[in-house]
């Protein structure tokens, strides 16, 4: 008993602590707080479900939260694409420098019905730009960067998705899913910077309900 008890102030004092911050991202637009890239922005509402909703557009679509920086730890959020061929890609980017230069874990749910080998394997993406985008992982590392997702959502219906980031490596789970449906190790030299949403080219979407839990420092 006496160990036990040890054990447990031991962890308490060396393991890292998380603290959860949820944004309201209709309410971050009404407040200016977005920073968006390539996109037109618009809160709306889905059976009470209020969200905000990216329009297609060409280039890739970020919308940065304002003062907010990330290193290591939790993001999670609910997303909507749509089961239209090469016009849907949703999904998280972090460690931004700038518009340009970040990782990003996005999705393509018109593969989520496929049953087609090779678009089944592309239905989770990493990437990291503007070193290593998709094309580049795809043709250097084939089937490392991208992966399926068990059993797959319903393309044109809300999602969940948790990505956890550690010092080590990127784990992608999928509505409470126990096993990630991808793990991949950072390509990016950054281990800090900014974090929103990201859509990829010629593509929109719909986003609620995100949530980032920041690694704490080692307590002492």
């Amino acid at each position: 008993m006496i160990r036990s008890v040890l054990l447990l102030c031991f962890l308490s004092n060396v393991l890292p602590a998380q603290h959860t911050v949820r944004y309201d991202l209709p309410h971050l637009l009404k407040k200016n707080a977005l920073t968006i890239v390539h996109r037109q922005a618009d809160a709306q509402s889905d059976s009470g479900r209020e969200y905000l909703s990216l329009n297609e557009a060409v280039d890739e679509g970020l919308v940065w939260i304002d003062g907010v920086s990330f290193s290591t730890g939790t993001i999670e959020v609910e997303l909507k694409g749509q089961d239209v061929f090469q016009r849907s890609f949703v999904g998280i980017a972090f460690h931004g420098a700038n518009d340009s230069t970040f990782e990003a874990v996005y999705f393509r749910p018109f593969h989520f019905r496929s049953d087609d080998p090779v678009r089944k394997g592309r239905r989770v993406q990493y990437i990291s730009l503007p070193e290593h985008p998709w094309q580049v992982l795809r043709e250097q590392f084939p089937g490392a960067f991208e992966n399926s997702v068990d059993p797959a959502p319903d393309p044109d219906a809300w999602f969940r998705t948790r990505i956890v980031v550690t010092a080590k490596d990127i784990s992608v789970f999928v509505n409470g899913a126990d096993e990630p449906c991808l793990i991949v190790r950072s390509m990016s030299s950054r281990s800090n910077g900014r974090v929103g949403l990201y859509t990829a080219d010629r593509s929109g979407g719909a986003y609620h309900r995100l949530s980032i839990s920041h690694d704490g420092q080692l307590r002492k």
